[in-house]
């Protein structure tokens, strides 16, 4: 097992599946309000980003690119984070020890929901799309399938796997409802626990997000069967910030979201594909460049829920981030995770997109990104 492995199905194992209770525990550490200046002066932000989930990577792409250099007030300094988990950002978050969250859209809209230990809000969307958390992959051995229905329905009385609470999850057992379908079992398991299961044959089919899909299939511990595509189900990733620097600092707000926009077109700009990959692959560890190109920029067949586009760059809060978010809030409540099935009026903030987008003059999406040929990989 390598040391990728160990770590994240360490925190897998305590933040997803019990991730209510570990970001509820969180008020000791809560500081009270941040200080951030007054508008125009230096600052420094300490940003929590996750290059192991590949619809945040425009956190990624920002590092090195470091287009908000271009924004921020002179003198200003920025700290980047990983986080593992999105709970691993939001716990910080809470505590004051970071300002701006790159997440998944489960983790994003607990973290609104915690304002006894801080206020935090969604101000714009990194990206959604059909294939990149709702991954459905089943053992190298299941049958050859004609079509993601057909999948789909093998998986009645199997065992399957997926880390409870997660975008995972949820996309799982929507999946479940709407084509009656009951598994033998199901599983709460890591992904530590999933890829050892799959190399074991102790389970049949799982659901997982990316990179770590294509990392499994890559490695032929596991074969993709279908997506989101299928029943029209999708997932999304979403920034986030503490209240505390939206009222203090609006310019910085406005700053890194414009430069947010950057790296989101970046992102979508097909000859940056290979620099991206490059560009995660020394941000994360256990990952080869192949398989991070293939998470975002490969090509799937239809049959296994491959899409044209492998994600939308809305940038704002569009209506269909907003209709996600709203779906997995509901999901959230109904798991217990969150105490609310509709989030307050103020947890989500469009604004500032909004007038970004206006002054630019530019429309939402800003962009997608395109699946391409395994041939258009130059990579190692």
């Amino acid at each position: 097992m390598n040391w990728f492995d160990r770590c994240i199905g360490l925190a897998l194992a305590v933040l997803v599946a019990t991730f209510g209770l570990t970001v509820g525990n969180v008020s000791s550490a809560f500081a009270g309000e941040n200080s951030y200046g007054k508008v125009g002066d230096p600052i420094h932000l300490v940003i929590g980003y996750q290059p192991y989930y590949t619809e945040s990577w425009s956190g990624v792409v920002m590092q090195p690119m470091k287009f908000y250099e271009k924004y921020l007030p002179k003198g200003s300094t920025v700290e980047f984070s990983i986080g593992l988990q999105g709970a691993v950002i939001v716990n910080a978050m809470l505590a004051g020890k970071q300002d701006i969250g790159y997440m998944g859209d489960m983790p994003a809209i607990v973290s609104t929901t915690k304002q006894n230990v801080a206020d935090l809000r969604i101000v714009a969307t990194a990206g959604l799309g059909h294939d990149q958390c709702n991954i459905f992959l089943a053992r190298t051995d299941a049958p050859k399938f004609a079509n993601q229905t057909e999948a789909i329905k093998w998986l009645n009385g199997k065992r399957v796997a997926v880390p409870k609470g997660s975008c995972t999850d949820r996309f799982a057992q929507a999946v479940f409802k709407k084509m009656g379908i009951e598994p033998a079992s199901y599983l709460n398991q890591n992904i530590e626990v999933i890829t050892s299961g799959f190399r074991a044959g102790k389970i049949d089919a799982a659901v997982i997000w990316e990179p770590t899909a294509s990392r499994l299939v890559l490695e032929g511990l596991a074969k993709r069967v279908a997506s989101g595509t299928a029943v029209n189900e999708n997932d999304g990733g979403f920034i986030v910030m503490r209240n505390d620097l939206i009222q203090q600092r609006p310019d910085v707000v406005k700053a890194w979201l414009n430069a947010e926009l950057d790296a989101q077109q970046y992102l979508a700009d097909p000859k940056n594909a290979q620099k991206i990959a490059r560009m995660v692959k020394d941000q994360t560890t256990g990952f080869t460049e192949k398989v991070l190109w293939t998470s975002l920029y490969g090509e799937y067949p239809e049959a296994q829920g491959g899409t044209a586009v492998r994600l939308q760059l809305p940038y704002t809060i569009s209506p269909e981030a907003s209709a996600l978010i709203t779906k997995a809030a509901a999901f959230l409540y109904s798991v217990k995770s969150i105490n609310t099935p509709t989030l307050r009026p103020d947890a989500v903030m469009p604004e500032f997109t909004e007038a970004i987008l206006k002054e630019r003059g530019l429309k939402s999406p800003i962009g997608v990104v395109k699946a391409l040929p395994a041939s258009a990989y130059k990579g190692e």
